[in-house]
C-alpha cells in the first residue's frame, strides 16, 4: 500500500505548506519535507501513527464515508504541551491502482518570534523599494495595516515584515483566515470558547485573538468576513476586549492589526457588504502591493531563491537555463509570485536533469483569460501557449471532481470555492496544479 503513495513523493515536495496522505485505515501514509520542518517530527516516526488522537468519528473518517473536501481550523496532534493551530484542507485522492486515501493540506496559523523568519521580501526594482519604504514605515507606530492588491502579490509576507520589524515582534504572528469563518466559526475560532459552550465543545479553547496578545493578527482576505460578524470585530479591536463563547468573564489583548485582501473594500462600503466604520479603522495605513508585472525586474532574483528552496528539497542542486529564463521573463503572470513559485516547483519536478529547460516550464490560463502581449522596451512579445503535461491518477481524481463543479456552475469560481468549503485562493491554485482552463 505505502509503495503506490510514495510514487507520489514528488507530488508531496511541492506542496510548500505541510501535507499529510492517511490511507482508508485512518493511518499516516506520507508527510512531506514542510511536514518535518513544521512539527520537528522525522517521517518515518510519523508514517503509520493514528491520523489524530480524536475520539469517535473524525474529519478524517468523515471524508472517507462521504467524499466530501473539508476545510477549518483544528489544533494539531504534534505531541508537545504547546498546541498548533492549523487551517486545515481535506480532500479525496485516488492512486493508480484504484485506492482512495485523503490529502490534507495544514497551513499553521500562528508563529512564535524564533519561527517568523526571513523569506520572500526580495526584489531591488522600483516598486519593490517603494512598497518596502511603506512597510517600514508601519513599523513605527501600531495602527492598523491595510494590505490591498491582486492575490499572490506576497501579502502575508508583507505582514510577516511589518510584525517583524515591529514593537509586537517578540509576540505570536496569529493568522487568520477570513475565508474560513462562517457564521458559526467566527467567534469559537477568533476569541475562544469555554467547555461546553456548544456541542463539541470538550475543552477550553483560545481564540486566535487571545493567542495574538502582544503580538500580531494577521487577517487575510478581510473582505470575505460575513458581514453579520463585522461589528463583533470592530468592537474587540476598538476595545481590546472580548469573551470567550459561552464565557462570562472579559479577557483583554494588545493586538496589532494587519488585514489584506484582493477585494475593492471601498465598493463593498458603497454596496453595503462592508462596515464603513470597520473599514475606516482597518485602512490607517493603507500599502498597495505590487503585481509581478510590473516588477519584472525582480524575476531572476525570485526564480534564484525558489530555485534554492527547491534545491533543498530535492537534495540535489536545481538551475535553469538561459532560454528557460527568458520565458518566464516575457509571462505576464496573472497570478503574481505565487504562480511563479508554483511554476517552477512543476517545471522542478518534471525537468530530465538538474537544470529547467524552457519546454519544462508550462503556464496556465484561468477562465475567460487571454494571452496578453507583453512588453519588452519597443518590441511586443506574446507568451507562448504550452501543452501541459499529463496529470498522475491521484491529481486526475481530483482534476475530475473540480471539473463537475466547473460545468455545474459554469466557471464561477466563487460558486466552486464556496461548494468545496475553501477560498478562491485556493482554488486557483488547485486549477494551476490540476491544469484546468
Amino acid at each position: 500500500m505505502a509503495q503506490s503513495v510514495f510514487r507520489l513523493e514528488s507530488l508531496l515536495e511541492t506542496h510548500e505548506q505541510p501535507f499529510v496522505v492517511i490511507g482508508a485505515d485512518l493511518r499516516v501514509i506520507a508527510v512531506n519535507r514542510a511536514w518535518e520542518a513544521a512539527f520537528g517530527i522525522p517521517r518515518e516516526h510519523q508514517i503509520g501513527q493514528p491520523c489524530c488522537k480524536q475520539t469517535g468519528v473524525c474529519r478524517h473518517q468523515h471524508l472517507f464515508q462521504t467524499l466530501e473536501p473539508y476545510a477549518g481550523i483544528f489544533s494539531a496532534d504534534d505531541g508537545k504541551e504547546s498546541k498548533k493551530l492549523l487551517n486545515v484542507h481535506g480532500y479525496p485522492l485516488l492512486d493508480a491502482d484504484g485506492r482512495l486515501y485523503l490529502g490534507e493540506s495544514q497551513n499553521l496559523l500562528h508563529k512564535s518570534a524564533d519561527e517568523v523568519h526571513q523569506t520572500g521580501m526580495i526584489g531591488k526594482s522600483e516598486p519593490f523599494l517603494r512598497l518596502k519604504a511603506q512597510l517600514q514605515q508601519t513599523t513605527m507606530t501600531l495602527v492598523p495595516v491595510l494590505l490591498l492588491g491582486e492575490t499572490g502579490t506576497g501579502k502575508e509576507l508583507a505582514a510577516e515584515f511589518v510584525h517583524r520589524h515591529s514593537m509586537q515582534a517578540r509576540g505570536e504572528f496569529v493568522i487568520a483566515d477570513c475565508t474560513v469563518f462562517g457564521e458559526d466559526l467566527f467567534e469559537s475560532e477568533l476569541f475562544g470558547h469555554e467547555k461546553g459552550a456548544f456541542t463539541g465543545a470538550s475543552n477550553n479553547k483560545k481564540g486566535l485573538f487571545e493567542l495574538a496578545d502582544n503580538g500580531t493578527l494577521f487577517l487575510d482576505e478581510i473582505g470575505e468576513l460575513p458581514f453579520s460578524q463585522q461589528a463583533k470585530l470592530l468592537r474587540a479591536i476598538e476595545s481590546g476586549q472580548f469573551r470567550r463563547v459561552g464565557g462570562t468573564a472579559t479577557l483583554k489583548a494588545s493586538v496589532r492589526i494587519v488585514c489584506a485582501t484582493h477585494r475593492n473594500l471601498a465598493e463593498m462600503v458603497r454596496q453595503g457588504r462592508f462596515r464603513e466604520d470597520l473599514f475606516y479603522r482597518l485602512s490607517v495605513f493603507p500599502i498597495h502591493m505590487p503585481p509581478l508585472r510590473e516588477r519584472k525586474q525582480d524575476i531572476p532574483l525570485l526564480v534564484d531563491h525558489f530555485l534554492q528552496q527547491l534545491s533543498l528539497m530535492r537534495g540535489k542542486p536545481l538551475a535553469i537555463s538561459r532560454a528557460g529564463l527568458i520565458k518566464l521573463m516575457q509571462h505576464a503572470w496573472p497570478g503574481n509570485v505565487r504562480e511563479l513559485r508554483n511554476c517552477l516547483q512543476l517545471a522542478g519536478s518534471v525537468c530530465a536533469g538538474d537544470t529547467i529547460q524552457e519546454e519544462d516550464i508550462h503556464f496556465m490560463r484561468c477562465f475567460n483569460e487571454s494571452v496578453q502581449p507583453i512588453t519588452n522596451g519597443e518590441t511586443e512579445v506574446i507568451a507562448p501557449e504550452q501543452t501541459a503535461p499529463a496529470l498522475s491518477a491521484l491529481e486526475q481524481y481530483e482534476a475530475n471532481f473540480i471539473a463537475s463543479l466547473i460545468k455545474k456552475y459554469q466557471g464561477n469560481r466563487k460558486l466552486i470555492a464556496a461548494e468545496m468549503n475553501i477560498s478562491e485562493r485556493t482554488l486557483y491554485r488547485k486549477l494551476n496544479r490540476l491544469n484546468l482552463n
